[in-house]
């Protein structure tokens, strides 16, 4: 990229499927410019990942942030991770610290009560900064929150960023353990929300009902029939009905509502339970988007894919189509807000987060 105002930075995600970390390296103005340079993904062990697990449902119990012994021990594995995820990127690109300008590290949200005014993200941005001599932005979406923000959905002003040559309005949906979509209208405003659930209810029943970590491809859901009554009454919740901005905890909805079905009606009805959400969602949107962009995960799920489009009646496509890489969007998404941060230029918005005016967010930690 020949452009002066560019930093190379990297990014770092862990994300409400709890499967890994996602990291990116980037380089970028934090503004049009946008360059992938390097990606990759490090897998959990099994044992912390249950660890993780409970880490959050605990979080979730708790009134507010504090100390708890399970958390805070899993907080220091959990940057252990990330510092070997942070070496492995390094050494895959074959750029030594020193040319990296700034780490986004999100960490991993154990609990997200913005209905409770807090949000609460673990890792220890200050131990990664002093591991690489690279300033760290942590902490990203308390600020929002603090402010009467969701602190949820952050990755639209990266999606419009990519966004930039598409034909508007434009949809760009992530489908991780959560769901959120970022509507782009024809004058470039930002409309974005959670819709529901995305992967995880799925993940959680396979995990307990069928031994394995997910659905793949979808094949499971595709052997089973929607039990559409169970459907409704998840559907009937009253969060769906309410009005963007908003978000959503993955912790919020559980498997109780589809047992008792085999592994496949059950995988069938939680799929279509994310599609139906993701169709809910299109009514609060100013205009029918023709197509939707899917990024995370999810879109390996062809079943899922399938759904929404029958549900949605609009054109799903993978964004890798476009050139993106839709496994690396979310870990270069919070590079690009690093950098944002750096300049002092906003990552929430009245129309992302219901933050009452443009925010930067984030705190700096340096080596």
């Amino acid at each position: 990229m020949d452009n002066p105002q560019a930093t190379l930075a990297i990014g770092l995600m862990s994300g409400t499927s709890r499967d890994g970390i996602d990291a990116a390296l980037i380089e970028t103005d934090g503004e049009g410019a946008v360059a992938a340079v390097e990606f990759h993904a490090m897998a959990y062990e099994d044992g912390f990942r249950l660890r993780l697990a409970e880490a959050c449902q605990r979080a979730m119990a708790m009134e507010r942030p504090g100390f708890e012994p399970l958390i805070a021990a899993v907080e220091v594995e959990l940057t252990e991770y990330h510092v070997q995820a942070v070496a492995d990127l390094l050494g895959r690109s074959g750029h030594i610290a020193e040319d990296v300008g700034v780490i986004g590290f999100h960490g991993h949200t154990v609990a997200h009560r913005p209905d409770r005014g807090w949000t609460w993200q673990i890792g220890d941005g200050a131990a990664l900064a002093g591991a690489f001599g690279i300033a760290v932005v942590g902490d990203l979406r308390s600020a929002d929150v603090a402010a009467g923000g969701q602190g949820a959905p952050l990755l639209p002003v990266y999606h419009r960023a990519l966004a930039a040559g598409l034909d508007k309005p434009a949809a760009i949906l992530n489908l991780g353990g959560v769901a959120n979509i970022t509507f782009i209208g024809s004058d470039d405003g930002l409309i974005a929300f959670d819709t529901g659930m995305a992967s995880g209810l799925i993940d959680n029943w396979m995990q307990t009902h069928g031994r394995a970590p997910f659905d793949a491809g979808g094949a499971c859901a595709a052997r089973g029939q929607v039990d559409e009554a169970r459907l409704a009454a998840m559907m009937a919740d009253p969060w769906f009905d309410l009005a963007p901005p908003k978000s959503i905890d993955r912790e919020a909805f559980s498997i109780a509502a589809v047992q008792g079905l085999t592994l496949e009606d059950g995988a069938a009805t939680l799929t279509a339970f994310t599609a139906a959400a993701v169709a809910r969602a299109l009514t609060h949107v100013p205009q029918t988007p023709r197509q939707i962009h899917v990024a995370g995960g999810g879109r390996h799920n062809a079943t899922l894919m399938a759904m929404i489009a029958a549900r949605t009646g609009v054109e799903v496509l993978d964004v890798d189509a476009l050139g993106w890489d839709g496994d690396a969007l979310e870990a270069q998404g919070f590079a690009y807000m690093a950098v944002r941060h750096l300049k002092g230029l906003p990552i929430s918005f009245p129309g992302t987060t219901g933050a009452p005016e443009p925010l930067t967010g984030g705190v700096l930690f340096r080596p």
